[in-house]
């Protein structure tokens, strides 16, 4: 559904910051991209779908080329949840969330019923049906969270990207929004791709990870099974250790590291 092949990206002419990087992510599935600050994270994410442009290499979105395609071809399989948002003082969870729509709407073109079903159904699913008349900026920050996430539901995608959706999240509303994702996916089918910095929340919601580092693909795999602590030194810097719990392996930091 979603193939990266060879591409490079640079932010200058002199030095590339993606190198020749390849990966399939797997239709139905949680995938996490992890990785140091600095490794190609978010920018492989921008890249994914369609913020920034490979210089060379291809993104292949259900076998086309993605810069064959128009952006609002593009909102119409892809939705995404960036890190970072800013909405106007006095807009409703409602209305932001309309806005989600605007990929199948005409220029000048006002709501209709379908659009109003689809709303409905992205406020039930993330639960804020009671909130819908709240102003966002009034809300707290996971509320917010789920307000963007409903936004992007409304698009219907068949893709769902969040770059780091727990950031400044406190631990329940951590747990609260990958609880939100891991459900849209099982119930919906719904493929997700995801940044996140925790590699216990990576291992416990995801079905796969791809680890990067300065750029490049480091490792991909079933993240239950290719986790261990030499791949976390290599990529990370630091030593620890690792453990089960209900078949789960969880990592434990101990130190940092030199080589």
């Amino acid at each position: 559904m979603l193939k990266v092949e060879g591409i490079k990206f640079s932010y200058n002419k002199d030095e590339e910051f993606i190198n020749d990087l390849s990966v399939e992510f797997k239709k139905g599935k949680i995938t996490t991209i992890l990785g140091p600050n600095g490794s190609g994270k978010s920018t492989l994410l921008s890249l994914l779908c369609g913020l920034n442009k490979a210089k060379s290499g291809k993104i292949l979105i259900e076998g086309k080329d993605i810069t064959k395609l128009k952006y609002k071809d593009i909102a119409k399989v892809i939705a995404t949840v960036h890190q970072q948002n800013s909405v106007p003082n006095d807009i409703t969870v409602r209305d932001l969330v309309g806005y989600g729509r605007l990929p199948f709407k005409k220029r000048f073109e006002h709501t209709n019923s379908d659009d109003e079903e689809i709303i409905n159904w992205a406020l039930k699913e993330t639960g804020l049906e009671e909130m819908e008349e709240k102003l966002v900026m009034s809300m707290s920050g996971g509320e917010r969270q789920r307000v963007f996430i409903a936004m992007a539901l409304v698009q219907k995608p068949k893709i769902l990207f969040l770059d780091e959706p727990t950031t400044y999240l406190d631990i329940y509303h951590q747990i609260e929004i990958l609880e939100l994702v891991e459900r849209l996916n099982r119930e919906h089918g719904t493929t997700i791709v995801m940044v996140l910095h925790d590699i216990n929340q990576a291992i416990k919601y995801s079905d796969n990870v791809v680890v990067m580092k300065d750029g490049a693909l480091i490792m991909e795999g079933r993240a239950n099974d290719i986790i261990n602590e030499n791949l976390i030194r290599k990529v990370y810097g630091v030593s620890g250790t690792i453990g089960k719990v209900n078949g789960k392996a969880y990592y434990v930091a101990e130190k940092t590291c030199v080589g």
